[in-house]
């Protein structure tokens, strides 16, 4: 359904002369377009497994469960991450209610206590009293007050379900949800084998499972995450854990290389070790066509609108200047053409070396380290080119001018790939703050610019 809607929305929109992009981050500091994947589990009796039960014996296979399906994402995040991975969702994850790049598992307090003590073992025998003093018999009354609250976390419980909420806007669902299922499989597959091992040493089944339920516990730890995961400290804690820190495609693409990472695809028979291998070199592939897409419109952009623009601008101001009569008007007219001429310098240096850099990433034949080349080479041009100097576009006259950036703002100018797709003539946000800004003033006008 959500590829069906996807298409239709593409259609409709060019029938009315539109283009529905579906892009995950068309402007910097606004809310990009992500998807929620509300993933859950039943038995052949089509019983929900991640529904808390109504009977103590029913929340232990809950719990057992949703041990598993933590198992299944600590072990398998570096893959679950490169399902997801693409040039517009590393713009979307990480900010503005976007989770991060960083796999993690958000429990809520209640589950996350009742896992904690399981993991200390203060519940070993997995008897009705002990489950209910564990509080499991409480479990039916999760709500999305204790499991929804945390919305940085990229994979949240959710009451009676898992939200993976870093799916990119433009994905297919399904790649994402292929890859879950089969890690959910795989770690299905491991823990059957642990259980009947733990069965001929306990006898009884409830302590076996609750046995099994807090070795998963202590291993699954790492992954489970109830803070801030944008802070700078999280980073940190996530590194000191262990887990897969992937902040963009090219380190997430990796993980399709990696034979180890991947290996429960082929184990659960989803994919084959060739058909892995050319969903890696399709994403690289497509990745590099996006970026050099992109990057052709910006310099297409600027040598069709921004250059002729400053031209213009700079006859305007001298002519203006050549008819002034006093001195002080003459001196700040003066000024005021310097500073336009020292930016037209500046732009057309920038341009050069983002025409000289691109042409050199795109002589590299093979198409990954073409991919490395992008994220080592390309990007840092554009930050070190970079000005406060930019260029709007006039609210009143829809016409592009030369604008300034706030102190605080560290935008690239026109850029549809730091800055966003300028899909339309009126607005154009410049700049990586949170907000919209009004970067300067209109020298045709003297409206402000955006």
């Amino acid at each position: 359904h959500n590829t069906l809607t996807m298409e239709t929305m593409k259609r409709v929109a060019h029938r009315h002369g539109m283009v529905c992009l579906i892009n995950e981050k068309p402007f910097a500091g606004i809310n990009g377009n992500g998807k929620h994947c509300n993933w859950s589990v039943s038995n052949d009796k089509g019983e929900n497994l991640l529904e808390p039960g109504r009977t103590p014996h029913q929340n232990l296979r809950f719990l057992a469960v949703l041990a598993v399906v933590l198992k299944a994402v600590h072990s398998r995040a570096a893959a679950l991450r490169a399902s997801i991975a693409s040039p517009g969702n590393d713009h979307r994850l990480g900010g503005n209610e976007a989770p991060p790049a960083i796999i993690s598992v958000f429990l809520g307090s209640q589950l996350s206590k009742i896992y904690d003590e399981i993991e200390k073992g203060l519940v070993s025998a997995a008897t009705e009293g002990q489950i209910i003093n564990l509080g499991v018999t409480h479990l039916p009354d999760i709500s999305k007050d204790y499991t929804d609250r945390n919305r940085t976390s990229p994979f949240a419980f959710t009451g009676n379900k898992f939200e993976f909420r870093a799916v990119g806007g433009s994905a297919n669902v399904a790649t994402p949800c292929t890859f879950l299922n089969a890690a959910v499989a795989d770690a299905f597959m491991e823990c059957t084998e642990r259980l009947k091992a733990l069965l001929s040493k306990k006898g009884a089944r409830d302590e076996a499972v609750m046995e099994l339920v807090k070795e998963l516990a202590k291993e699954t730890r790492a992954i489970r995450f109830e803070g801030n995961n944008y802070s700078e400290e999280w980073k940190a804690e996530a590194k000191k854990r262990g887990l897969p820190m992937l902040p963009s495609t090219v380190e997430a693409l990796g993980a399709l290389a990696d034979k180890k990472a991947v290996d429960f695809l082929i184990k659960t028979k989803v994919l084959s070790e060739g058909e892995i291998h050319s969903r890696y070199h399709v994403a690289v592939e497509r990745y590099n066509k996006t970026l050099e897409i992109e990057f052709h419109t910006l310099i297409q952009m600027v040598h069709g609108y921004v250059i002729p623009s400053i031209e213009e601008q700079i006859t305007r101001s001298s002519t203006t200047l050549s008819k002034i009569t006093t001195e002080p008007a003459k001196k700040k007219q003066a000024a005021r053409v310097e500073g336009l001429c020292s930016t037209f310098g500046e732009l057309l240096g920038s341009l050069e070396a983002l025409e000289s850099t691109l042409a050199s990433v795109q002589s590299e034949a093979d198409d990954a380290k073409r991919m490395h080349k992008f994220k080592s080479e390309r990007l840092p041009t554009l930050r070190k080119s970079s000005s406060r100097k930019t260029f709007g576009v006039c609210q009143s006259t829809a016409k592009f001018s030369l604008g300034f950036h706030l102190p605080e703002s560290s935008g690239f100018g026109v850029s549809l790939w730091d800055s966003g797709v300028l899909q339309d003539p009126a607005f154009f946000y410049c700049g990586m703050g949170t907000n919209w800004s009004t970067v300067g003033f209109c020298s045709v006008c003297g409206r402000g610019t955006r």
